[in-house]
């Protein structure tokens, strides 16, 4: 299995040969410190960053692969495995072991992708939900897509800027994979990361950040200044007649403290709401433009289709790791991977349509 390390990385245990040194062939020769191989360097932004190789005191003979912890920076880290190929066995292998890799998935093929496990946290139960690879071989051609959609849903409703930032990473590894003829990946998976905790979540709503802080900032909601659990702060409505909200807790209580606010409110207008793309420094204006009328016995999915469903455009806004990882498999080649790249683009299509539906 994997451990962690005290100084924050993980290790990997070498396998046996000739898995394990074929592994640590990789990553010495994409890392290797006199590397000027430009196809190689551009493959370090799509893997753990590699620090060499580690044994224990107490055992100076078991080797482990000394690894960035992808998740490290994530508060409620919400993770998937996801193995990539039309093929999970190699040029070399035998005609056993072909048998017994297509048997665990045949359709594996077809699809060009396995999902190997899960782990999702929910926000409403403050608790993960974990599925296994018995749970990805059990998915078929017509249910793959509400199988992976499951890890894009935090039980309050599916994390569509997670699946857009998602989409926008492998579509960087699929450029790759056009472009290099030196490398065919067998069996080897893509780790997917995001923040499941919507305290961690930054966005901007108006010109007001949304994130956990002690000190709140300002919200609009209109009438006199109120404070509610210190979550939201009330002031003035703008002439025009529009208000802004900002936010900084969990959703659920977001919701419930719109409920009181609109109950006490007694000025007409409408919720004008704008999600602002903090890296990239675009400014989306919501399509929903919810009327107080609107919003009377409506407040649960409006405020949804605001803070879940994020368009597509925003695709920066999630805190998303896509990262190449299980290298025991890694041979040369002189012509494209064709397998990779037909299941990189069948899981880009799949998360596409969760996507759009």
């Amino acid at each position: 299995g994997i451990l962690q390390h005290p100084d924050g990385t993980v290790l990997k245990q070498l396998q046996p040969p000739p898995r394990g040194p074929r592994e640590q062939e990789f990553y010495n020769k994409v890392y290797d410190s006199g590397c000027c191989d430009s196809i190689l360097l551009e493959l370090r932004e799509y893997l753990p960053k590699y620090f060499g190789v580690w044994s224990p005191p107490a055992a100076p003979n078991d080797t482990y692969l000394k690894l960035e912890d992808v998740t490290r920076k994530f508060k409620k880290p919400c993770i998937m495995d996801v193995k990539i190929g039309q093929k999970s066995y190699d040029p070399y292998a035998s005609a056993e072991k072909i048998q017994q890799q297509v048997s665990k998935y045949p359709l594996m093929e077809e699809i060009g992708f396995l999902v190997l496990g899960m782990r999702v946290y929910h926000v409403c139960t403050d608790s993960y939900e974990t599925q296994n690879q018995h749970y990805g071989r059990s998915l078929t051609k017509e249910t793959v897509k509400d199988g992976v959609s499951k890890f894009f849903h935090n039980g309050y409703c599916l994390r569509k800027d997670a699946v857009a930032a998602s989409i926008q990473k492998i579509e960087k590894i699929l450029e790759w994979f056009e472009g290099q003829e030196q490398l065919n990946f067998y069996a080897s998976s893509l780790l997917f990361v995001y923040e499941g905790s919507c305290q961690a979540t930054t966005m901007r709503l108006g010109e007001v950040t949304l994130a956990e802080k002690r000190v709140m900032p300002r919200g609009l909601l209109g009438g006199d200044i109120l404070e509610y659990n210190n979550n939201i702060h009330v002031i003035n409505s703008t002439e025009n007649g529009k208000i802004e909200a900002s936010v900084s807790k969990g959703l659920s209580k977001f919701y419930a403290l719109h409920k009181k606010a609109y109950s006490k409110r007694h000025h007409h207008g409408q919720l004008s709401l704008k999600v602002e793309n903090l890296e990239q420094g675009n400014v989306w204006k919501s399509s929903t433009c919810i009327t107080q009328e609107h919003l009377n016995g409506n407040v649960l999915p409006q405020l949804e289709k605001v803070f879940c469903h994020v368009p597509a455009e925003i695709k920066e806004s999630a805190n998303v790791e896509v990262r190449m990882i299980d290298f025991a498999h890694v041979f040369p080649s002189d012509t494209r991977d064709e397998g990779y790249i037909y299941g990189l683009k069948n899981l880009i299509t799949v998360l596409q349509n969760i996507l759009d539906n």
